[in-house]
């Protein structure tokens, strides 16, 4: 299977510019799977909630349905990041559309999945819905998937419990500003639930007036016996895909007598 990612810098609040340059840069290449950042579509820095409204879509919506078309056209699945309007009448109770830090699973036979960002970080809290659905995996030809964002990745329960659940790869668009932090954190995940783990953060820096955050790039994805695959530079625009076979996240055996999940102690966790 031929993963990937799209490390870029996305246009400040501008859905339709962002969604045709991520187009025509990633109809370049052959892919199955391509992970884009978090919040890909509009950029992360937001100083009211109606500039957060008016960069947010409905799913299914317009967005979503130009990534099917795409899906189909180049037959490659797609994961990108995205501010999701949720449904009015069920999401708040003041009548007032939610919007949820979401990634959004395409793949070339229509179907789509959606994850909310169960933790949200720093500002954030102010401006999104906590994601409460339980971690979830799906299949994408024969390979079991899952999704997370960005600080999702310093809770290891997150990864472990979609690593139970089956999940070979887990796709982890970010908007990463503390660097160093998930490189290392990632490829743990990647050990210690052998696993492999895309990893797709973006590059850039943002002013909002109020608050500018630099995002930190080093892009990778890590394989389930701890190497690093393919990995990015902290700044610059890269489209990587790399090769992989996902049986090997089936063995879970780290000698003759280790087995990563039989092996757990669950009579003396305490949490």
């Amino acid at each position: 299977m031929k993963i990937g990612y799209f490390q870029f810098n996305p246009f400040y609040h501008n859905i339709t510019k962002n969604y045709e340059y991520i187009s025509s840069h990633v109809s370049r290449i052959s892919a199955d799977l391509i992970v884009l950042p978090e919040l890909a579509l509009s950029g992360y820095l937001f100083n009211s909630d109606q500039e957060v409204q008016a960069c947010a879509e409905t799913i299914p919506g317009p967005s979503s349905d130009k990534f099917m078309t795409l899906a189909k056209k180049n037959q490659t699945a797609y994961i990108y990041g995205c501010i999701e309007k949720a449904d009015p009448y069920t999401a708040s109770t003041d009548g007032k559309a939610a919007c949820y830090n979401s990634s959004v699973y395409i793949n070339p036979q229509g179907e789509m999945k959606i994850y909310r960002k169960a933790h949200l970080f720093n500002r954030e809290k102010i401006y999104f819905k906590q994601g409460n659905d339980p971690f979830f995996v799906f299949d994408f030809q024969g390979t079991t998937i899952g999704m997370l964002i960005c600080f999702d990745h310093m809770f290891p329960e997150a990864a472990r419990t979609l690593a139970l659940l089956g999940a070979q790869i887990i796709c982890h668009p970010a908007n990463l500003v503390l660097a160093g932090y998930a490189q290392a954190t990632t490829l743990a995940r990647s050990i210690e639930n052998q696993i492999f783990w895309i990893l797709a953060n973006r590059i850039g820096t943002e002013d909002c007036g109020s608050v500018t955050c630099t995002y930190t790039g080093g892009s990778q994805i890590t394989a389930p016996d701890g190497s690093v695959l393919i990995s990015s530079s902290r700044e610059l625009e890269e489209l990587q895909v790399v090769d992989i076979d996902p049986s090997l996240a089936l063995n879970k055996s780290i000698s003759k007598r280790n087995h990563v999940f039989e092996d757990r102690r669950t009579d003396l966790y305490q949490v």
